[in-house]
């Protein structure tokens, strides 16, 4: 065990990781980092802990939830950072999130001059191609984002007004 003096406090895991003490709280009840206590209570983490929390704002980042991170995280070692062949094992399971987003992003690409969200950027585009939000049937989401097709609009109705009238 290396000595309580050799590890950071959760002040200096907060400095150096960018997130506040009670992020770093939660992540240990969540069990995503882990922590020693002094003779007085206080925490005590390895630096080990530093990587960790990178490893879970990556995963986020990718789309995981902490709990996904969590459970990825279960195959590397807690107490010093994982090496190249442990890291690659646990990263390339994150290949086909990486993928879904490259397609969700690009799909979104392709639709951002029509739809975004609940289907449009404009209210006159929404009324037309969103009438009584038909999209919510599809599911919840935003459905035309991820790959529904729009109805067509509705052609324009006629004037009712007399001609010259």
């Amino acid at each position: 065990m290396t000595a309580l003096r050799d590890r950071l406090t959760i002040g200096e895991l907060s400095a150096r990781s960018g997130l506040a003490p009670s992020a770093l709280r939660y992540y240990e009840e969540l069990g995503l980092i882990h922590s020693e206590r002094t003779a007085g209570g206080q925490r005590r983490y390895a630096r080990a802990a530093l990587r960790r929390v990178a490893f879970v704002r990556a995963a986020q980042q990718v789309g995981l939830s902490l709990e996904e991170a969590r459970r990825a995280m279960g195959g590397l070692p807690q107490d010093r950072s994982p090496n190249a062949r442990e890291w690659a094992r646990v990263a390339s399971t994150w290949q086909h999130r990486i993928d879904a987003r490259i397609a969700e992003l690009e799909r979104l690409r392709r639709k951002l001059d029509g739809c975004i969200g609940c289907g449009c950027l404009s209210l006159r585009t929404c009324r037309l191609y969103n009438p009584d939000d038909a999209a919510a049937d599809g599911g919840p989401g935003a459905r035309y984002l991820l790959g529904d097709e729009p109805p067509e609009p509705p052609e324009p109705a006629e004037s009712a007004e007399p001609a010259g009238g």
